[in-house]
């Protein structure tokens, strides 16, 4: 089976990929991209909801994104580390999806997995690409496989310097919406989510208000309604600067 997508979309835990680049997602999907997500946990230790409810709500959210693919890590939420163990489940996933672009967890967080998970990428995409470390999927040997597009999404904090581009997410950020929406057991939704829970940041019936006030805020600084941030990993090139005409 071919596995090859455009882009690969990675996050510590679920919900992740959606509420800090759902509608980049969801975008490339409308435009006939392939796009897979990978979430490294199960986000088993949150506040609110259990394994199994935080899986099936990742189902039901990646359906209404579209993608192409979704699959789990289980690495063991709040405790992720980056040692061979772990970054060689991701040699194994990069080789696998062969993406164009990967979309990550940025470099200074508030979450400490989300940190170690864009450590833990950073690492294996690197060691993807040595030839000497082997790997295997589906009893094959998997060759190498390396990319220069490492993306990372803006989460709780500011990147520590400007974004280095920002996507126009208008026509998709009532989708993205969605996709949040069906972490009923993260995110405030009225009639559905239940009100005795303990309370969380994601929880507050203001969080998705932050969400669309963010995004606005995004959208101003390059003239889109909506907008999602990204910092490059490594430099951009252009091949010409016609391309941004």
């Amino acid at each position: 089976m071919n596995y090859e997508v455009d882009v690969l979309a990675m996050g510590a835990h679920p919900d992740d990929v959606e509420l800090s680049a759902g509608g980049t997602v969801a975008k490339l999907v409308k435009e006939g991209k392939k796009v897979a997500v990978v979430d490294f946990t199960a986000g088993e230790l949150g506040t609110r909801g259990d394994e199994s409810t935080r899986l099936k709500e990742a189902a039901n959210a990646a359906q209404i994104l579209g993608v192409q693919r979704r699959e789990n890590l289980y690495l063991p939420d709040g405790f992720l580390k980056e040692n061979d163990d772990t970054v060689l489940k991701v040699i194994t996933i990069l080789r696998k999806y062969r993406p164009k672009i990967v979309l990550m967890n940025p470099p200074f967080e508030r979450h400490p997995d989300h940190e170690t998970a864009h450590r833990i990428i950073r690492t294996a995409m690197f060691k993807s690409g040595l030839r000497k470390i082997e790997t295997e999927f589906e009893s094959e040997k998997q060759e190498p496989w390396r990319i220069r597009k490492m993306f990372a999404y803006m989460q709780s904090y500011g990147f520590p310097r400007n974004p280095d581009f920002y996507i126009d997410i208008t026509d998709t950020f009532a989708t993205k919406m969605e996709a949040i929406r069906a972490y009923i057991s993260q995110v405030n939704v009225p009639g559905v989510s239940d009100p005795s829970g303990p309370v969380t940041r994601l929880s507050r019936p203001e969080f998705l208000e932050e969400l669309e006030a963010r995004a606005i805020y995004f959208g101003t600084h390059v003239g889109f309604r909506y907008a999602e941030a990204f910092y490059a990993v490594e430099p951009l090139g252009l091949g010409s600067i016609s391309v941004l005409m």
